[in-house]
């Protein structure tokens, strides 16, 4: 149950109430949780969705999966570029039938799944697909270009109020870290409240602070960062 469960959020398109079925997936965070108390979360931004399961109790993280889709009325043809669990689903496309009614998901494949609308993304600056493209070099505060060759990245989706980060390479199927949780943006102040972290657990539960602008599609962020290093990066939204 739990492999089909936390495969198959991945996957949906949009059923309006009395209307005919829209072809594009409404973008923003989807959240299904278990009696167990694990947790799977869902980021729609852009043409990209980021999955992540974990357990809410004792802060152990379980999988993550994500990649870019195309919409083809109700079809989802999903195209894997990480999945921490099994690798050999990377690269192959997939192909879904699903619905979404009244803030309802329920997915039909092999078996009917219900999840539950987080948020939206409607008129939400912030949200999107971002990859990072500029960073400061330890010990210095000079802006260096990063991921500019090859295939590896780092990117950053971001709902209304979800946020979840990855790092991977797609052509060697490498997955290195991924975290996420909540976050506010206001006033040129960014919270994160970290809700699972693969690298390390004891940092969930925890905030962190950092000032932010958004400027001609640029992403300026900094601060600290988890381990309490300085921190200073240029995000761009996927394209």
């Amino acid at each position: 149950m739990k492999h089909i469960l936390t495969t198959t959020l991945l996957f949906f398109s949009l059923y309006a109430f009395g209307q005919e079925r829209l072809p594009q997936v409404p973008k923003g965070a989807w959240k299904s949780q278990e009696p167990t108390g694990s947790a799977s979360t869902l980021i729609v931004a852009d043409n990209y969705l980021v999955i992540a399961s974990y357990s809410v109790g004792n802060k152990y993280f379980e999988r993550s999966e994500g990649g870019p889709f195309t919409m083809s009325g109700d079809q989802m043809t999903y195209t894997p570029e990480f999945n921490s669990a099994d690798t050999a689903k990377i690269g192959t496309p997939i192909v879904f039938t699903v619905i979404v009614k009244d803030d309802i998901l329920t997915l039909r494949y092999e078996e009917a799944m219900v999840w539950m609308r987080v948020d939206d993304a409607t008129s939400v600056p912030m949200a999107g697909a971002w990859h990072i493209t500029e960073r400061a070099a330890a010990g210095q505060g000079e802006l260096v270009q990063v991921h500019q060759e090859g295939t590896r990245k780092t990117l950053k989706l971001l709902s209304k109020t979800r946020f979840q980060w990855v790092a991977i390479d797609p052509a060697v199927k490498g997955f290195y870290a991924t975290g996420g949780g909540t976050y506010t943006a206001q006033n040129g102040k960014y919270t994160e409240k970290i809700q699972f972290f693969s690298k390390d657990n004891n940092r969930v539960g925890s905030s962190l602070k950092f000032d932010y602008k958004l400027e001609n599609g640029r992403w300026d962020h900094s601060g600290k960062s988890s381990d309490g290093k300085p921190l200073h990066e240029i995000w761009e939204k996927i394209k």
